[in-house]
């Protein structure tokens, strides 16, 4: 999930393809001179950047954590802020930031699936940490919407929906999709018709427009 317009650093370039590599070809397939070569520097210049693979995957897949936990709630904040304020509004905008890291980083998806029990204890801890508090972000809001949906069934759906969102890695290549706004679109009304199915709602708002 990435709002950045500055060129990335070279630090951020190796993990952009170390992340391709490791999806395409898994962990134990991917050496470390083959993604220094995806960047343009030999294989022992990485360890100026990174002790090695295992350090490369661990700031992948924490990171990636932290920046959904970070976003979910500036979004939060700024929507509560600026826009309404609402449940309805505080929810579309958690979808609209986790389905612009679910279009743009579908290779973190893949790892994070394949990858997570490759983490040292403490790494994949923290992993886990990060994901309970981003779900529970969804919870109060999800709670708010639709106030008679028990708690563990609301729980329960936001982890439906990620799993919705989340299924970007197999609907084919980016080419194959009919373009990002309209990707967003209709994942966008997935999601809240699964809210609203959920909560007991016969309407379900339609999705913004744009990406």
């Amino acid at each position: 999930m990435t709002t950045r317009t500055d060129a990335p650093t070279r630090r951020e370039q190796i993990l952009k393809e170390a992340a391709r590599l490791f999806a395409e070809r898994g962990f134990h397939g991917v050496g470390v001179d083959e993604i220094g070569a995806a960047v343009g520097i030999s294989g022992p210049g990485l360890y100026r950047h990174f002790p090695g693979k295992d350090a490369m995957l661990a700031e992948l897949l924490v990171g990636i954590s932290e920046r959904l936990l970070a976003g979910g709630r500036l979004r939060v904040t700024e929507d509560a802020r600026s826009g309404d304020g609402s449940p309805e509004a505080l929810l579309d905008a958690l979808i609209e930031g986790h389905i612009d890291f679910a279009l743009d980083d579908r290779p973190l998806i893949t790892l994070h699936d394949r990858e997570l029990d490759r983490l040292r204890d403490s790494d994949r801890k923290r992993v886990r940490q990060l994901q309970r508090q981003y779900v529970e972000l969804w919870v109060e809001v999800v709670s708010a919407l639709y106030p008679l949906l028990p708690e563990s069934e609301a729980r329960a759906t936001v982890h439906a929906v990620f799993g919705l969102l989340n299924s970007t890695p197999h609907l084919g290549r980016p080419g194959a999709l009919p373009g990002r706004t309209a990707t967003a679109a209709l994942l966008h009304r997935l999601a809240r018709g699964a809210f609203a199915a959920a909560g007991g709602s016969s309407s379900v708002s339609a999705s913004p427009s744009g990406d």
